[in-house]
């Protein structure tokens, strides 16, 4: 969550807890890898006013 909202810089602390789960460098690397692109892909949607698809049902959203 840290590095969506807000944006903040991970710190060594935040690292040292990740290991402490089991994620190695590689794990945390791929993950942030992840974590940036759908921050990215979700702004330029939601910029650009991208719908979803109708054949997508989901509870997203939803109150």
């Amino acid at each position: 969550m840290r590095l969506t909202n807000p944006q903040t810089p991970l710190t060594p602390a935040d690292l040292d807890a990740l290991r402490a789960h089991g994620f190695n460098d590689r794990a945390i690397h791929d993950a942030t890898q992840v974590i940036a692109y759908f921050n990215y892909i979700t702004r330029i949607a939601e910029s650009l006013g991208v719908e979803p698809e109708a054949f997508i049902e989901t509870e997203w959203g939803k109150e």
